[in-house]
């Protein structure tokens, strides 16, 4: 990956971090660390973090 890829992966990464901790603050069902297990939501914007964030360090770990 180029740096300016790696910048938007860990743009994108950054982002769904903060979409997820901005929903979890806000349901009943959800924690800080996890997406409670009957909140659709939770789980799409956790998954979304989740895969976007191993990605990420993944790429850092090739260099």
């Amino acid at each position: 990956m180029t740096g300016r890829q790696t910048s938007d992966l860990y743009r994108r990464y950054m982002a769904a971090d903060t979409a997820y901790r901005q929903h979890a603050s806000n349901c009943a069902a959800c924690t800080a660390t996890a997406p409670g297990a009957a909140c659709r939501d939770g789980a799409r914007l956790y998954e979304s973090f989740s895969t976007l964030q191993t990605r990420y360090l993944n790429q850092l770990n090739q260099k």
